[in-house]
């Protein structure tokens, strides 16, 4: 099974795989009740999301995402219900195409995997760009068929202002402080 990171927000615990789709969960002390579960057994038709690289967010009542097949979704957090969806953040309908996605403040940075950082406003009404920029080369060959033919899956770090970032052949530190 591939597993994303589960997500825990307010005693709410998300979890998502890249077969068997997304599950939430209400947790109070040591019972748990099911919010609700996705009802895709399928990757390619997927109703809700199944990540395997990234980890999704909750952000209040809304859940933002990769899913199998690199469409960024917004999933209504109460129901599961899919709210919007994009490719603008991955370019490409591909197996696996991933980012990490990292809140700061009322923007979210989003490192894809084709080395680009990434950022952008997220709500339920749509995915709104700010900026986008190459971060670092991608020099891993994902596998599998994709349009670059090379991926970055490392997941970067953020600390002192600075975002960092490696590939096969190198690892950098580039600020992000204006």
């Amino acid at each position: 099974m591939a597993l994303a990171s589960p997500v825990f927000d307010r005693a709410r615990l998300l979890v998502t795989s890249f077969y068997n789709g997304s599950l939430l969960m209400q947790l109070d002390g040591a019972h748990a009740k099911k919010l609700w579960q996705g009802k895709s057994a399928s990757e390619i038709n997927t109703d809700g999301l199944h990540s395997v690289v990234n980890t999704p967010v909750i952000d209040g009542d809304y859940i933002y995402g990769i899913c199998s097949y690199g469409q960024f979704r917004c999933l209504n957090a109460k129901t599961g219900e899919r709210v919007w969806e994009t490719l603008a953040v991955t370019k490409e309908k591909a197996r696996w195409a991933s980012g990490f996605i990292v809140r700061n403040g009322d923007r979210y940075f989003i490192n894809n995997d084709r080395g680009e950082l990434i950022i952008a406003r997220l709500s339920p009404k749509g995915y709104q760009e700010i900026s986008r920029a190459q971060l670092i080369k991608p020099t891993s060959n994902p596998g599998n068929r994709r349009e670059l033919g090379v991926v970055n899956w490392s997941h970067p770090a953020y600390a002192n202002r600075h975002v960092y970032a490696r590939n096969d052949e190198e690892i950098i530190a580039v600020p992000l402080a204006k």
